[in-house]
């Protein structure tokens, strides 16, 4: 097996190969062997040891090169430097794929170095597939392929089902299996990809799409490396209806070089992650326990073209449980909607008095098969719902075939959506529930993060795939360079003056602003290098002397040898636009209320660069301060359909592959019919 069945080899191995397996089934290198036999692998085991005859009752072989046949995967458990023999063997005789669970590579400083460039070049001859190195191993539950060192699966009745995990960590399976087990979950695969320096976590999970076993798939990220190939295995995710949930470590502060710009602040590491998740159709949980409890939402919940809320009726026997969940949804943006007269009057039909809030609250009468059943069956038929909440109370512990088997009654008939969450400790009704894919929570806060998450998932909106920037040193444009890149956004009109210079002729009124013109000057105001309000050539010129004198007093000496004279242009409002070539997910375009409180304000939306003029407008109307430069509460109304060319037409910098960073801050929103202005422009560019 070669070449293309790599996939099948990792996945579905008719043998293997456990290099450096310990004769200690205690041991870490001696577990894998140990959970083979444990759950029934019907293939071929091979154990290799140089150093035994034996391992735990088993024939070692010193070498791979001594088996009875080639195996179809190896598990290399031994130190980086015999690991890295291994693999090279593996390739000599034709493996098609090798996990390696050593470390001492990427943080063990030099030796790591070494080791990195042996297994890079090893990697890049194509011949053999590599899953990490720090690799704690895998599992496919259907297949009996235990191949991992993970003690949590020493666990007895490994608990089989259509969820397939990828993780960064290795630890996180075993505990997103065990928790799943408590829960009534089940698993196809679980796999940790480690380092990531082949296989990564789009690859693995591409390999599973088409296993009929597999139903949906969880991720535990702790970074966005390799992301295109997760975006092409979410898209194909998609195609198949296999849904996607994530859990995303590193709420992080963007990387220091971006510093210097609003863009970079505004659109760091995270901010970056949860876009392009969103736009790859794969729904972001923030607790970890929901990344467990959302799969089975996820499988009945469709995910929309358009964003939205979520409009969400809730039922309960328990008002003050209700109470929670409700709070926790809002918290999540999240609408409690109440029923329609319409839907009051079905449920009086059945003798059921929806009072007049937004949650129907059955109390003691919920604990009725009849009332509860008739209450969701309503609920699920309104059209003002997407999803229903059923609330169950202390009746969900000590009498659940009245509160709790409606739903399991309920669950596959047609209908909205629904979703149980349990107030009491009752696990009972948990594995009951669960073991019918009924999406059922026992926390307030998991099941906002759960409900919110599906119904805010979106069916995958990305862009086609641009080209990275080339590699070489960055450069800053100085702004009148900047102004002569923004090809299809208007500018206010400027010129470029030396200081030394007579004071030119403007062929553009004033009043207007003169700003220091020096790339290594950034940000001007700070610098005293900017003067605005000026109204005429008097004016003007003292205006030069203050720049000329404010700079070096505040840069350790700069001198200002140009000045940049702009025409002052007001509107309605200021907005930001800036687009930028994240290092792992690609470029992003940004539009977010503008001038020098941008931070501050941080009212910000972003997308994947470039963007239409749909996408475009929807950024427009998704801002906060578009309620502003709509014309809220008197105010004039902005050109808002101009400000959506912009964004597109910043987007489109993604194109340009010399341009790592643009940011137009401000651009001056004109009233309606009036079109844009940018008043300011920051670019960075590949240099060389």
């Amino acid at each position: 097996m070669g070449g293309s069945n790599w996939q099948k080899a990792l996945l579905h191995p008719d043998s293997v190969a456990l290099v450096g397996v310990s004769d200690d089934p205690a041991k870490t290198s001696g577990r894998p062997l140990k959970f083979l036999r444990a759950a029934g692998f019907a293939g071929d085991i091979f154990a290799v040891n140089p150093t035994r005859a034996t391992v735990q009752g088993e024939t070692a072989y010193a070498t791979l090169s001594d088996l009875p046949h080639v195996p179809d995967h190896a598990f290399i458990l031994t130190g980086a430097d015999r690991a890295l023999d291994a693999l090279e063997e593996c390739e000599a005789l034709g493996v098609p794929v090798a996990t390696v669970l050593a470390t001492g590579f990427a943080e063990a400083g030099a030796t790591g170095n070494a080791n990195l460039a042996r297994i890079d070049a090893l990697i890049a001859r194509g011949k053999l597939r590599v899953l990490g190195p720090s690799s704690i191993g895998l599992a496919n539950l259907h297949h009996g392929m235990t191949l991992t060192a993970n003690a949590a699966f020493a666990e007895p009745e490994l608990p089989k089902g259509g969820l397939f995990v990828a993780s960064h960590s290795g630890s996180l399976i075993g505990a997103l299996m065990s928790r799943g087990k408590r829960k009534g979950l089940g698993f196809a695969g679980l796999v940790s990809v480690g380092g990531e320096r082949d296989l990564s976590i789009g690859d693995v999970c591409m390999a599973a799409l088409d296993d009929p076993n597999v139903t949906g798939f969880l991720l535990f990220l702790e970074h966005m490396h390799h992301a295109d190939r997760l975006r092409a295995f979410a898209q194909a995710a998609a195609r198949r209806g296999k849904p996607v949930a994530a859990f995303k470590l590193g709420r992080s502060e963007e990387a220091a070089e971006l510093a210097q710009s609003h863009t970079g602040s505004l659109a760091g590491a995270d901010e970056v992650a949860d876009e392009f998740l969103r736009a790859c159709g794969i729904a972001r949980v923030t607790a970890f326990e929901a990344l467990l409890e959302v799969a089975p939402l996820l499988r009945r919940v469709a995910p929309v073209t358009t964003p939205r809320r979520g409009r969400v009726g809730v039922v309960t026997t328990t008002g003050g449980g209700a109470a929670m969940a409700v709070d926790q949804l809002a918290v999540h943006g999240v609408e409690i909607t109440a029923p329609s007269i319409e839907t009051r009057a079905r449920l009086a039909d059945l003798g059921i008095d929806a009072g007049d809030t937004r949650i129907l609250d059955l109390t003691l009468a919920g604990t009725r098969y009849d009332v509860m059943r008739g209450a969701i069956e309503v609920l699920r038929a309104a059209p003002e719902f997407d999803l229903v909440l059923v609330c169950v109370g202390s009746s969900a512990r000590f009498n659940p075939d009245l509160a709790v088997q409606p739903a399991l009654d309920l669950i596959d008939l047609p209908g909205h959506p629904f979703a149980v969450f349990l107030v009491p400790d009752a696990p009972g009704a948990v594995q009951r529930l669960a073991r019918a894919d009924v999406p059922v929570f026992e926390d307030p806060e998991t099941c906002a993060d759960a409900v919110a998450a599906a119904l805010h998932r979106l069916v995958p909106n990305l862009p086609a795939s641009v080209m990275p920037c080339a590699n070489g040193s960055a450069r800053y444009l100085d702004e009148a360079e900047a102004y002569q890149r923004l090809r299809d956004v208007p500018v206010a009109d400027w010129l470029a003056m030396d200081v030394t210079a007579p004071l030119p002729d403007l062929s553009f009124p004033y009043p207007v602003v003169a700003k220091v013109l020096d790339v290594a000057i950034l940000h001007k105001s700070d610098a005293g290098g900017v003067v605005i309000g000026i109204d005429g050539p008097d004016a003007l010129a003292q205006a030069v002397t203050e720049i000329c004198e404010n700079v070096p007093r505040e840069l350790d000496g700069r001198q200002v040898t140009r000045v940049l004279v702009q025409q002052m242009r007001k509107g309605v409002g200021e907005v930001l636009i800036g687009m930028r070539h994240d290092p792992d997910v690609g470029p992003i375009v940004v539009l977010a209320a503008g001038g020098v409180f941008t931070e501050i304000y941080r009212d910000v939306v972003m997308r994947l660069a470039p963007v239409d003029l749909d996408t475009a407008r929807h950024m427009v109307d998704s801002l906060k301060l578009t309620q502003i430069l709509d014309g809220a509460r008197g105010h004039p109304k902005g050109d808002l359909e101009a400000l959506a060319q912009a964004v597109v037409a910043v987007s489109k910098f993604a194109l340009d592959h010399d341009i790592i960073e643009a940011e137009i801050n401000p651009v001056i929103v004109l009233p309606r019919g009036h079109g844009v202005v940018a008043v300011d422009a920051l670019i960075s560019t590949r240099a060389g």
